[in-house]
């Protein structure tokens, strides 16, 4: 399969999920919401955001190979079995991957991209790369040895960082392993996998010293905050699976996290046509973009203390709405879309202890950006959607004093063409009306609590009598069990003592027996061990049963290394062969005793004559069950 084959999978498979004519569509289905809002719940996986169609294509598929044709049943089949999430989940998550997957696309990281990153970078700083949706890894151990490549070993390891991050567990546990066989190995030259991989027993494992500077974790792009301070980022086929409002919420994401600058490489089947003023096209054809550089927040617009989405075109002077939001009474602080700090006023100074030297700086630079509440992604949620946005009773731990609640609004700012400019972040101390509403709260449940168990006392001492006398029935009833019970065990106890006598008695026969057969066997092997002659026994296929001591001294093989072994397959200096006519005589039941005097060598090297008897070995029943074959060593006064 060429590469334009594997590359075009994801957009033939996405194709072949769209619904038949004759299908409804899911959203409307209530036990579809349910359903996802089930798997959300249960295992953390949240598939709102991707095309319904699709996503319920593959769930069905699940759905036929389980036998369940309803999505409500299909929750109850999910409850009773657990094991059935990871079918489902490796249905859904396509982790359709290769080591340098569509190379072209390679080329231009290499020529177009990691020059001018590096180009940017002080000797020694660090560079960040990110591989989104990396599934079983193949990508990010690319990345990491494109990188090796240009900047060299030492420099690789020292500087870099790879970020690999997917929502499948189980494809991450397999990426963390860096274990990979010939087949995933097609594409990587022979160079590299001589360099960058080492051999063990099948598989070619990404070397360890290399392996450090790639870390794997759990990260939904849909829901999760972004990883900040990229340099460059992969995220390839996995935006064409979700709906186009996640597309876009995903995109703000990826665009939030890359540099000013940094790079984005998408798949061949993606595109960024409604983005352009977020990311310029560097090289369209093989989908790499870089971040768009933005126009600082103070320079385009005075800031507003809006409730939604304003027109910033005002008449009002500038130093007017700057003294307005400074007096503020509550906490407010402006964000422009680059994420960086605009404005903050007094309040806001004083109660998150800012300093004015804070403007200008990043917003993820300042503890405000994560404490007291995750900010970066919630901006990034406003300024994607165009609406405001409120978030209750946030609880706050300051340094030093009491636990306090805060409300936070964040209203996006827009210019007269729509563009987005920044946002509007306010901080309301609401730490008096919580603690009163707490308890009101706490009186009003403890009063509903007194009444509660008023009623739940009467209750129980009217249930109580009426339990007393049924507890009365149930005991005289119990008491006649009882007596019928123990003579019932006095009976079994009979037949236990009876059954034991008889146990007793089989053992005594047993241990007889076995005693008996100890004899015999130390009776065998004595006998065998006082014949002056080798002694071998087969059975009817000619394997070894026995083979005495003679015969080890005779030969050279000891008896361990002679049982199971056929005897014709024997190397020693007997010539074994010539012993068939007699074994098959025996074996055969015709006749007594078969003589022959064969030339042989001993075990000592020695030129011998030995005579060779063989007798047929007779069971029982006068059946024969094998053959004994005594070997002697004649003349020199043997016989």
């Amino acid at each position: 399969m060429n590469q334009e084959v594997k590359d075009s999978a994801d957009v033939a498979q996405s194709a072949s999920e769209q619904p038949t004519v004759d299908e409804a569509p899911p959203e409307t289905s209530p036990e579809w919401n349910a359903l996802l809002g089930y798997l959300q719940a249960a295992r953390g996986f949240d598939f709102h955001g991707y095309k319904p169609a699709s996503l319920a294509r593959r769930i069905r598929r699940r759905m036929d190979t389980v036998g369940v044709d309803d999505f409500a049943l299909y929750q109850d089949y999910l409850e009773v079995h657990p094991d059935e999430f990871a079918s489902l989940f490796n249905t859904i998550l396509i982790n359709v991957t290769s080591f340098f997957r569509d190379p072209t696309a390679w080329d231009s990281v290499r020529k177009l991209a990691l020059p001018q990153i590096m180009a940017a970078k002080a000797p020694g700083e660090s560079i960040r790369v990110w591989s989104a949706g990396c599934a079983t890894g193949e990508e990010a151990y690319t990345l990491a040895m494109v990188l090796s490549e240009e900047l060299g070993e030492e420099h690789f390891r020292e500087r870099v960082k790879v970020y690999a991050t997917d929502v499948d567990d189980d494809a991450l546990n397999s990426a963390r392993h860096a274990a990979f066989t010939d087949r995933q190995m097609e594409n990587v030259p022979p160079e590299l996998v001589e360099k960058y991989f080492e051999r063990s027993d099948r598989l070619h494992v990404f070397r360890k010293d290399l392996r450090r500077q790639v870390i794997f974790g759990r990260h939904d792009l849909i829901n999760d905050a972004p990883i900040s301070r990229i340099d460059l980022l992969t995220c390839r086929n996995t935006l064409m699976y979700l709906n186009a409002e996640t597309q876009a919420r995903v995109l703000n994401r990826l665009h939030f996290a890359l540099h000013d600058g940094g790079f984005l490489l998408l798949g061949r089947a993606e595109t960024l046509m409604t983005h352009g003023h977020t990311f310029a096209s560097v090289d369209l054809k093989r989908r790499l973009s870089r971040k768009s550089s933005q126009g600082g927040f103070r320079d385009r617009v005075a800031p507003l203390p809006a409730a939604t989405v304003v027109d910033v075109e005002s008449n009002i002077d500038s130093w007017v709405r700057n003294a307005a939001l400074e007096a503020s009474p509550v906490a407010q602080m402006l964000v422009d879309a680059a994420g960086q700090v605009a404005l903050i006023n007094d309040r806001a100074r004083t109660l998150f202890d800012l300093r004015g030297g804070e403007v200008g700086r990043p917003l993820r630079d300042l503890q405000i950006s994560y404490r007291p509440v995750e900010l970066r992604s919630l901006i990034e949620q406003v300024e994607t959607e165009r609406r405001p946005m409120a978030v209750k009773e946030i609880e706050w731990h300051p340094h030093g004093s009491e636990s306090r609640w805060l409300d936070l609004n964040l209203a996006p700012l827009a210019d007269s063409m729509g563009a987005i400019l920044g946002t509007l972040v306010t901080f309301t101390d609401v730490t008096a009306y919580h603690r009163l509403q707490r308890e009101l709260e706490r009186s009003h449940q403890e009063l509903e609590t007194a009444y509660e168990e008023l009623q739940s006392t009467n209750e129980e001492l009217e249930t109580t009598n009426e339990e007393l006398q049924s507890t009365v029935e149930e005991l005289e009833t119990t008491n006649e069990e009882l007596q019928s019970t123990n003579e019932e065990l006095e009976t079994m106890n009979e037949e236990l003592q009876s059954t034991n006598e008889e146990l007793q008695t089989m053992n005594d026969e047993l241990r007889q027996r076995g005693e008996d057969l100890n004899s015999m066997n130390a009776f065998l092997d004595s006998v065998l061990t006082s014949l002056r002659g080798g002694v071998a026994v087969v059975d009817r296929e000619l394997r070894l049963l026995a083979w005495n001591v003679q015969a080890e001294e005779l030969w050279g093989i000891r008896g361990e290394e002679a049982r199971g072994r056929h005897l014709l397959n024997l190397d020693i200096g007997l010539p074994v062969e010539r012993l068939r006519p007699l074994l098959k005589t025996s074996l055969g039941g015709d006749g007594g005793r078969q003589m022959l005097t064969l030339e042989s060598v001993n075990r000592r090297g020695k030129p011998i004559q030995c005579e060779v008897t063989c007798s047929p070995l007779r069971g029982p029943n006068g059946d024969v069950r094998g053959a004994i074959v005594l070997m002697e060593e004649s003349g020199d006064g043997k016989h």
